[in-house]
């Protein structure tokens, strides 16, 4: 449990129906911060593909994905992905929330407890994320989950139809060389 009555655990192809209908849901409300998406993506068949993409990452040491939970239901995902080993030790997250469920404290706990999995069970040195420049509410959960900016990429993502600039933050996990 991350906050009381919302947990997070790693994905399954069980929750594409979930995920298609929590999605389906928010769709106007994501998307001034999404890629424009088909309308398949809203299906439980697009999200069954794209949950076996995240699987197939994961399998592979890519990637480590989670989906948010309240009742049983999906209301949301969190992704630790573009794992990198060696002298990096870098993953980058990327979330978001059912709106009903926003500014309630969720994104900011599953942040802070992705970043816990990334330090004592990935041994990564750093996490990484981009927010739009404008999404202030992304901005403040990281800032709360103890990431700092640093730097500025513009035309970074093709979001909502054109090329957006992102900031860019991160935060220091520790300082431990990387493992053999």
């Amino acid at each position: 449990m991350i906050v009381d009555g919302v947990g997070m655990r790693g994905v399954t192809l069980d929750d594409a129906a979930g995920l298609a209908d929590v999605l389906a849901r928010n769709r106007a409300y994501m998307a001034p911060y999404e890629p424009r998406r088909a309308p398949e993506f809203y299906t439980e068949g697009g999200q069954l593909e794209r949950l076996r993409t995240l699987l197939a990452d994961r399998d592979a040491g890519r990637a480590l994905p989670y989906v948010l939970t309240a009742d049983g239901a999906p209301i949301g995902t969190i992704n630790l992905g573009s794992l990198v080993r060696g002298p990096l030790c870098s993953g980058g997250v990327g979330y978001w929330i059912d709106r009903a469920w926003a500014g309630k404290g969720i994104a900011t706990a599953a942040v802070e407890e992705v970043c816990r999995i990334a330090r004592d069970e990935a041994g990564l040195h750093r996490v990484e994320a981009g927010t739009l420049v404008d999404n202030l509410a992304s901005q403040r959960v990281l800032a709360k989950a103890g990431f700092t900016a640093y730097g500025l990429a513009p035309r970074y993502l093709h979001i909502n139809g054109a090329w957006r600039d992102h900031r860019l933050f991160q935060r220091l996990l520790h300082d431990d060389p990387p493992a053999p």
